[in-house]
């Protein structure tokens, strides 16, 4: 079975799908019009407690996994110094293409208008890009050269020294508080004042250097999820084991989270076996639907975003930040004007919002059919 699927990778349409899905809510819950909050599920829990947008990107992460399934196959029959420069390449692109979009556009205006640039002392160091590196560079070592087996065992020693160092490290008594738990001392610590994100509460980065770790075993149960599926994706008997794993673990972070609460901004480590249960259940879902139902509704929709999927979340974040520096009005800028002078106007209240957003990824969405009408697949 081994040397089958290592000959001869079989191509699976749910996985591009499932990637697709989490691309174009990614982009919902990043860019929600103004003018009227979003709907609470598509916001993300303040600090402890779940919603569906804290799905999203460990569900990105786990689909990340499940493509390096495939990927690893041909590196691994690379010679070790090829394999580690593909690999440090690549975090190293990612990770310095998300300090730049932090840093994107380089300059600011003074209050009396003059033109000054931002200085590199106060550029976030970390986040959404920067993590996704880290998390493939660490993987795919894993991957690279410990068994199934080994990676499931060390899954679970992540997940249990994560929790041990969050009480271990933090302030007596306040281990888990936004700004005396381990993570935030520790980021503080090696990275300053000036380069974490500061749109909190209180200075605090969500995806910070200490939490990267336990969200690495979101990428490790997507490959070995990817493994499994390209063994028996498309029997019954698969999709069986991959929704009662999937229980399980939900069932496992519920308890968990009795005594070690879920928390996507600390990434908790029952927060890690939530999402990665959910979205094996989801998965299974799309293999039965797409796979074996052989369904075609939205899937042109979906596969389209998981063709280009970084690089279409780069192309968001960074025309955000183009349309929210352009103005419109003295008081809006050209975001806010279409989402309060049109979706508000046409819809009023949360679903204006949300149509903004959506008609934010059906923008995004176009730039990405466009790539594949051409067949361009930027790679990073």
């Amino acid at each position: 079975m081994e040397q089958t699927r290592t000959a001869k990778p079989e191509r699976f349409l749910s996985l591009d799908v499932f990637r697709g899905l989490t691309i174009a809510l990614m982009i919902v819950v990043n860019t929600p019009g103004t003018g009227a909050p979003l709907y609470p599920y598509l916001v993300h829990a303040h600090w402890f407690g779940f919603t569906l947008a804290d799905l999203v990107f460990p569900s990105f992460l786990f689909a990340m996994g499940n493509a390096m399934s495939f990927s690893m196959l041909k590196m691994r029959q690379m010679p070790a110094s090829e394999l580690w420069t593909k690999i440090i390449k690549r975090t190293v692109i990612i990770f310095l293409l998300g300090y730049l979009m932090y840093w994107f556009p380089f300059f600011h205006f003074a209050d009396d208008g003059s033109f000054l640039w931002k200085p590199i002392a106060e550029t976030r160091i970390m986040g959404v890009l920067q993590r996704i590196a880290l998390c493939y560079f660490f993987a795919s070592v894993m991957v690279r050269y410990l068994s199934e087996r080994a990676i499931i065992i060390t899954s679970a020693l992540i997940l249990l020294a994560y929790w041990a160092i969050l009480y271990l490290f933090g302030q007596p008594g306040a281990e888990l508080d936004m700004a005396t738990n381990a993570g935030s001392r520790f980021d503080l610590a090696i990275l300053g004042m000036g380069h974490i994100y500061k749109k909190d509460a209180i200075p605090f980065d969500p995806e910070g250097i200490l939490s990267t770790l336990p969200a690495i075993v979101n990428v490790l149960w997507g490959y070995l999820a990817g493994v499994f599926i390209q063994k028996k994706g498309k029997s019954f008997e698969g999709l069986a084991y991959l929704l009662m794993t999937g229980f399980l673990l939900t069932s496992l972070a519920l308890w968990w989270d009795l005594i070690f609460p879920i928390s996507k901004k600390l990434w908790t480590s029952p927060f890690v076996l939530y999402t990665v249960g959910v979205d094996l259940s989801i998965m299974a879902l799309l293999l039965f639907a797409i796979e074996l139902k052989k369904v075609k509704f939205g899937v042109k929709f979906c596969d389209v975003f998981g063709k280009n999927p970084l690089f279409i979340y780069l192309f968001s974040e960074l025309f955000y930040v183009v349309l929210r520096m352009t103005p419109v009005t003295p008081n809006l800028d050209a975001f806010e004007w279409v989402s309060e002078r049109i979706f508000q106007v046409i819809l009023p209240g949360s679903f204006g919002a949300l149509a903004t957003a959506l008609a934010y990824v059906a923008l995004c969405w176009a730039l990405g059919w466009w790539l594949d009408k051409r067949r361009i697949y930027i790679k990073i």
